[in-house]
């Protein structure tokens, strides 16, 4: 099933366990604004969407639909930390044949 924006606005404040009144005083709008917004009444305007990405901590994609990834700059910084991680060990084990090599021609 295919989650809408009024689904996905409502699911994030539930999941963080906020009330409709503590995220719209957050959000800088009225309850009943944004009890419209989470049932499909009213569609936000950008400057709102931006406002909810902050708050909530998702992506406009996420937000809006366009993507089941919340998050996808986290996703990517991961990404590098395991890239990074993956060089050490490449360049670690390529020190210690090095020095196994300068070790070996020692002995010669």
């Amino acid at each position: 099933m295919e989650r809408s924006f009024p689904e996905t606005l409502s699911a994030l404040r539930r999941e963080r366990n906020i009330s409709q009144r503590a995220a719209a005083a957050d959000l800088n709008i009225s309850q009943a604004l944004l009890s419209h917004y989470e049932n499909g009444v009213r569609e936000p305007g950008l400057s709102f969407v931006c406002r909810a990405c902050d708050y909530y901590g998702v992506s406009a994609d996420y937000l809006l639909c366009r993507s089941d990834n919340t998050n996808p700059v986290h996703n990517i910084a991961a990404m590098t930390v395991d890239f990074l991680d993956n060089m050490q060990q490449i360049l670690d084990k390529a020190r210690q044949e090095v020095k196994q090599l300068s070790t070996e021609e020692d002995k010669i």
